[in-house]
């Protein structure tokens, strides 16, 4: 057994929060500059100038890429031959705290009813799965509600076949127009259940960019939803062009045979994520 004690934990979420609003990982960043290259609007290829401008400058000055810092969610992956010495939530929790409290990083973590500011940015979204092996693996996206609010979820029956779930999720990316600030990345989960298909959508995110799915006929899919995004769609920031979205993932899971649910979890270009395995 391997032993990690819940102050190595708080240390280690407090970093990825800190960084992850400041420095872009280099598949975000390779895609918007080869997303400015294929521009062939001046408009839309001005606005990815000025994004990628504004990404070094957040991380050359280590400040935030966007003011929107977003509401933490984490992901863990704790291996069946990990103890934790502590408490695995509380050491997350206060991680995400410490980061964004150290980190000068807006809080906009609020209660639902009062609308009442935590103060923290805590309560984070965690979820949690148990793996094999010995390490405990921790992603953190931290996500801005111009993207989040534009996702969706739909019970589509199955006569409506990969057509149907083509259509949805293409509507989902072009009715939300300017304000998840594209170019996006789509997170699509495919299966399940009402629940599962959106945790699918949102975990769908962590995936290095553009990298495919395994399964072919997914990753078929998910390049015909891309190639008609950016055919048909609106553009960086809505001004036209050819780069609505710079990916589609599609995450699936084996479903009911009188459902199939579909989720779409849209994420702005300054798509944040981070991942650290202890």
């Amino acid at each position: 057994m391997k032993t990690v004690k819940s102050g190595e934990i708080t240390a280690a979420v407090k970093n990825l929060a800190m960084s992850a609003s400041c420095d872009l990982e280099p598949d975000i960043l390779d895609k918007l500059l080869a997303a400015r290259d294929r521009e062939e609007s001046p408009l839309a290829k001005n606005a990815l100038e000025i994004l990628v401008a504004n990404a070094n400058i957040a991380s050359r000055e280590q400040i935030p890429v966007c003011q929107d810092t977003g509401i933490g969610v984490v992901f863990v992956s704790l291996g069946q031959e990990v103890t934790v010495e502590g408490n695995l939530e509380e050491a997350i929790q206060e991680g995400i705290r410490a980061g964004y409290d150290e980190g000068y990083l807006r809080k906009s973590v609020c209660d639902p009813v009062t609308r009442k500011n935590t103060g923290t940015n805590v309560p984070a979204v965690v979820h949690y799965e148990i793996v094999a092996g010995s390490s405990l693996r921790i992603g953190f996206l931290p996500k801005g509600c111009g993207s989040e609010n534009m996702s969706g979820l739909v019970m589509l029956p199955p006569s409506a076949g990969m057509e149907g779930v083509e259509e949805y999720v293409f509507r989902k990316v072009r009715d939300a127009g300017s304000n998840p600030c594209p170019p996006v990345v789509v997170g699509v989960g495919l299966g399940g259940t009402f629940e599962k298909a959106a945790l699918l959508a949102k975990k769908s995110l962590m995936r290095p960019l553009g990298k495919a799915n395994p399964d072919k006929t997914v990753a078929e899919f998910e390049q015909k939803l891309l190639q008609r995004l950016n055919r048909e769609g609106q553009g960086v920031m809505g001004w036209g062009g050819v780069n609505t979205a710079l990916a589609v993932h599609v995450e699936t899971y084996p479903t009911h045979i009188a459902s199939l649910p579909v989720a779409v979890n849209i994420q702005c270009h300054a798509h944040r994520h981070k991942e650290i395995v202890l």
